[in-house]
Formats: structure tokens, sequence, C-alpha cells
């Protein structure tokens, strides 16, 4: 019996079977959580480059003409589908600026596109009591979802929204 019990022969192959799940789950998350960093890479990317569409003066694709919210979606959509992203799955979010300058409201100078890009111009990027002078330029805000799949764990199929807001000033 003493013989039996002081064996160790096994005992390899059951650390291993309590290790290697261990590894595996560890390795999933890892990629996962990869790819949730690559998708919001991806999205503000977008973002950045739908607002430096619509800083510009003109636009090469438009007859040299100002851009307009119409051109600036295609910009975003087409950075998106770039990266094997959805476009039609973006909701758009309401943008954290102050206001409007010049006063006005955001009903003329903010757009929810479809897809879903809460595209402003004319934003105010600055309160006017701040002791600088306000400033204008643009901004680009929306949501887009991503689901998880790490089995055996509270984040299973778990949704979250991954959140693009750039705010961009033009050089005039």
């Amino acid at each position: 019996m003493r013989r039996l019990l002081r064996n160790e022969r096994a005992s390899e192959i059951a650390e291993a079977a309590l290790v290697m799940p261990l590894t595996f789950l560890m390795l999933l998350g890892i990629y996962w959580f990869g790819r949730a960093f690559n998708t919001y890479a991806t999205i503000n990317h977008a973002a950045r480059e739908g607002a430096r569409a619509l800083i510009a003066q003109s636009c090469a694709n438009c007859g040299n003409a100002s851009p307009t919210f119409a051109n600036v979606n295609t910009v975003i959509t087409r950075a998106m589908q770039a990266s094997s992203l959805d476009p039609n799955q973006a909701r758009p979010i309401a943008p954290s600026i102050p206001g409007i300058c010049g006063g006005g409201n955001f009903t003329s100078n903010c757009t929810s596109s479809n897809p879903g890009f809460n595209i402003c111009s004319n934003a105010a990027l600055t309160y006017l009591a701040d002791p600088y002078p306000q400033v204008c330029g643009v901004t680009i805000s929306f949501q887009y979802p991503y689901q998880f799949w790490f089995p055996f764990t509270s984040l299973n199929n778990q949704k979250i929204w991954l959140t693009a807001e750039v705010h961009m000033v033009g050089e005039y």
C-alpha cells in the first residue's frame, strides 16, 4: 500500500488536466480582449477620418465644394468596412460638447445619419466661461457593439458598446 501511495507516475497527467483549461481560457481571453481593442481602434480611426473630411475646406470627390454630411458618412462607412466592421450596427450618441458656436441648436448643425453616426459641424469645443476664447470645430460620435465569446465566464456572449467620439478644430 505504501508503494502505491508513493508512486507519482500519473501525477503529471492530473496536473496537466488542471492547468491546461486555465491556460486555454487565458489565451482565449487575450485573443478576445485584443480583438475588442482592435475594434475600438478601428471605430476611432473611422471617426477621425470623418472629422478630418468634414473640417476640410473643400472636397476633391465633391467637385471642390465643401463636404456635406453625406460625404462624411461615406468616409466613415468606408473606413469601417476596410476593417470588416458593419457600419449598420453603429448607433449615434449625443456628443459631449457644450453647444453650438454662435448660439444655434443641435438640430441645425448635427445629423444622425444612417448608419448611426452623429455628425456635428460648427460645434463649440470649449465653454464661453473659459479664460480662452471659444473654439469651434466638428465632432463625430457613435457607439459600436462588441460581443465577447468567453466560455465558462460571466463575459460569455456579453455585448458591450464601444464609444468613439472625436473633436477636431479646423485651421482657417
